[in-house]
């Protein structure tokens, strides 16, 4: 192929009119067990199918790819949007300043998965392709958002590299926060909770076994382990979550129908049962690094029943995957007690008001530093046992 020739960007509003060949070539989902699951194919497309995006959303779907050769070498998954909901980077308090000053802040263009904060690639490459496929996805996201005459491009919980070379291509990088938990290369639970200090470990000992004293018991299950009736529980529990947390659930019931007939290979299912009835639930997706904690809920309330199915289950899942990390989601500085230390997440932004961008660009260096001493002094807060407390122990 002539690596000189010219790369055309096209926007598709469906997944459907993208090949799905094409498309996990480029995410590297087309192996054994996906890089990213929620880059795939199948996993974008359930959002799309099952109405949880579309119109009415907020969330426009306007697919990036980049051809070249008569093939796609790149593609990003981005979407219009009118509002900053489901993002976890969020940008509130820009929308606000903007508006006040006299601007129009939505429409705005992300590239992301929806409701999803989990790191991955967002400039997805098929593979010898990075060095052209990536500039010329960035920069056809910029010209888009300019020609349409939107307010701003975000992309969020894209990989620290995407970051790095993003801000060389003039877009502002931003750090935030997660909490993660990273195997040491550990055999069982018990060799994980040997690295902690003896008073962590007592404790989440004494979680666990109040957990499971709930008057049931505890179920992982995957593939074919997960029945079509146990999504009938589970979306009881992610509504009770929703309607928490946003008021309103953000994925409709037909999308865990659809994940179940093509991603159930992906997923880990933990069930909590008594007297052979589902009473809470949580949803982890399988990658090749990573599990990933995503959904929650119950109908009963339980002493450190959350920690034990969210935590616990997934650290011991993990584990028995050979998986290096797990990622448990947005927020929660109660992690860090149960082996989950801050990790920095990355965005990238850029903004069509040169004002404004000199503002944001301001604010994001003072943030990126704060985040860094919060980080730094929350690692030093860990459960981890030091050098002095290994001799004590």
């Amino acid at each position: 192929m002539d690596s000189d020739a010219q790369i055309e960007i096209r926007l598709t509003p469906t997944l459907r009119d993208i090949p799905s060949g094409d498309w996990d070539a480029c995410a590297r989902a087309l192996g054994t067990r996906p890089l990213d699951p929620f880059t795939t194919h199948r996993f974008l497309l359930a959002l799309e199918e099952s109405g949880s995006i579309g119109p009415g959303t907020g969330w426009q779907a306007l697919y990036l790819t980049a051809h070249q050769g008569g093939q796609i070498i790149g593609c990003a998954p981005m979407y219009g949007k009118s509002h900053s909901q489901g993002e976890y980077i969020f940008d509130f308090n820009w929308a606000d300043a903007f508006t006040r000053a006299g601007g129009q802040y939505y429409p705005k263009f992300q590239i992301a998965v929806p409701f999803t904060p989990a790191t991955g690639r967002r400039f997805l490459t098929r593979e010898g392709f990075e060095a052209r496929a990536m500039p010329a996805l960035v920069q056809g996201a910029v010209q888009l958002a300019s020609e349409q005459g939107v307010s701003s491009l975000h992309v969020t919980f894209c990989t620290e590299a995407e970051a790095i070379a993003g801000k060389e291509m003039g877009l502002l990088p931003r750090t935030t926060q997660q909490f993660h938990w990273e195997n040491h290369s550990f055999e069982k639970f018990d060799d994980f909770l040997a690295s902690l200090t003896s008073r962590k470990r007592k404790n989440i000992r004494k979680e666990r076994a109040e957990a499971q004293g709930f008057g049931g018991q505890i179920r992982r299950l995957t593939g074919n382990e997960i029945e079509p009736h146990h999504w009938d529980a589970f979306w009881q529990f992610y509504q009770d979550t929703g309607r928490r947390k946003w008021g309103t659930p953000y994925l409709t019931r037909s999308f865990f129908e659809r994940i179940h007939e093509t991603m159930r290979d992906d997923m880990i299912l933990v069930l909590a049962e008594r007297d052979g009835r589902p009473i809470a639930g949580a949803l982890n997706f399988i990658g090749e690094q990573a599990l990933f904690g995503r959904y929650w809920g119950c109908v009963e309330d339980h002493r450190c029943l959350h920690f034990e199915l969210c935590y616990y289950q997934a650290i011991e899942a993990a584990i028995g995957l050979g998986l290096p990390r797990v990622e448990a989601g947005a927020q929660g500085e109660h992690k860090l007690a149960r082996g989950y230390l801050p990790q920095a997440c990355h965005s990238l932004h850029w903004l069509a008001d040169e004002g404004f961008s000199s503002a944001v660009e301001q604010y994001l260096k003072a943030e990126r530093r704060a985040i860094g001493e919060e980080i730094e002094i929350l690692t030093g807060y860990g459960p981890f046992r030091n050098a002095t407390q290994e001799e004590q122990d």
